[in-house]
């Protein structure tokens, strides 16, 4: 079949974009065609159709979304809303004809109303043509305070996520296939977060042997990695409150996502504060992308993996996550892991039994930071924790672990 993967980007190393290519992955393997449609595409992304104006950086979807979320919303909002959901609903009807789509895969665009127009002609071509979709809802509205209260409420309640006859609702935790459950009356099966455990990573090869020189760190430099990108909700705050702690100048932060999706404030605020805590914070996400390559300004480029093995632990101090694809990277790369119970952790992951080093509701202990001082000073137990949480991945998050619910999805 041709599955029709559609959102407002799928490009560079944001959760939702990650997921989609191994799911795209999955399929593929199981001999089904992918395309892909979005706002923002990868250079070397699966063939499809790339349509700026989903994007939710587009001027107008970025307008609106301030409007409707704001402390007033304009008159004209409304039929502005209208005028451009009818203008992508003409374009998603091309992407459908032009690739064959069988069943369309929408990638949050349903979930979380980034993108008003989008989620609107998504839900009415969908009404209209009763194609066969699958709406994975990685961020749901109502998980989010900042979507607490809107203009067009009427619009989350018909569009986000829709309630159709010819829509599949996966959700990527069980707490919110229970709000789906009670809010919309829609059950929604279970797709986490997945990583290919069954081939674990290769060695470490010639192109990183420049890479700790390339981002500033000595040889005896060690790294408490923090992998996300920078926006509040990742509470990073905690991660250079636990460097500073550790008192060990040669433990470096290092940073490897990108800021920007939600402004740049908070970066300049986690700066000002690693030098108030006098911790040393590499900034380094021009120097990581999802692949290998080269930027524009022609120096080189690492792909994200090649900086977990740098890591002696992985910080991962969010205190909101639909998942926790960044957990389950630190597992696959054998990595320790310092983890906040944000909620959905606590609901699903730590039931099964990973060993990590926890804190609660975002605010790092005394016992915390000598369980980590502990674990740095005794590689042995780092590994033994270590191989015990790849087993475990492996068991309910690897590609093999999900296949099936795919195929079901699929038939």
């Amino acid at each position: 079949m041709n599955i029709g993967f559609i959102s407002t980007r799928l490009a560079g190393t944001d959760g939702v974009s990650l997921e989609t290519a191994k799911i795209a992955s999955i399929l593929r393997s199981r001999g089904h065609q992918v395309f892909y449609c979005a706002g923002e595409l990868d250079a070397d992304a699966p063939p499809g159709m790339l349509v700026p104006e989903m994007h939710f950086e587009w001027p107008e979807a970025r307008r609106i979304h301030d409007e409707a979320f704001g402390p007033a919303a304009p008159s004209d909002l409304r039929p502005r809303i209208k005028a451009m959901a009818l203008r992508l609903q003409d374009a998603i009807a091309t992407y459908v004809r032009r690739f064959s789509i069988d069943v369309l895969f929408i990638q949050n665009a349903v979930a979380i109303p980034m993108q008003i127009p989008l989620g609107v002609a998504l839900t009415d071509y969908v009404q209209a043509t009763g194609i066969r979709t699958i709406a994975h809802n990685h961020d749901l509205y109502w998980e989010r305070p900042r979507f607490a209260q809107c203009a067009v409420q009427d619009i989350l309640d018909r569009c986000f996520p829709p309630a159709l006859p010819s829509v599949r609702h996966l959700a990527i935790n069980s707490l919110a296939a229970r709000e789906l459950l009670a809010r919309k009356g829609v059950q929604a099966d279970l797709l986490p977060n997945i990583f290919d455990y069954a081939h674990p990573p290769a060695p470490p090869d010639s192109y990183v042997a420049d890479l700790r020189t390339t981002i500033g760190l000595r040889p005896d430099d060690r790294v408490v990695l923090q992998p996300t990108r920078v926006v509040p909700r990742k509470n990073i705050e905690l991660s250079i409150e636990l460097v500073a702690r550790l008192g060990d100048p040669r433990i470096k932060l290092v940073i490897t996502h990108h800021a920007g999706d939600e402004g740049l404030d908070y970066l300049h605020r986690l700066g000002t504060l690693a030098k108030e805590r006098e911790v040393d914070l590499l900034y380094v996400a021009d120097r990581f992308a999802p692949t290998r390559g080269t930027a524009p300004s022609g120096s080189k480029v690492y792909a994200l993996w090649d900086a977990y093995p740098l890591a002696d632990l992985v910080s991962y101090p969010s205190t909101i996550e639909g998942f926790g694809n960044a957990f389950l990277e630190a597992v696959y790369f054998r990595r320790p892991i310092l983890v906040n119970r944000y909620e959905v952790y606590a609901a699903d992951l730590a039931a099964k039994g990973f060993d990590c080093i926890e804190v609660a509701n975002g605010a790092l202990t005394d016992e915390a930071v000598a369980a980590v001082r502990s674990l740095l000073g005794d590689p042995g137990r780092a590994a033994a924790t270590t191989e015990h949480n790849y087993a475990i991945a492996a068991q309910h998050y690897s590609y093999e672990a999900v296949a099936p619910l795919l195929e079901r999805l699929m038939s």
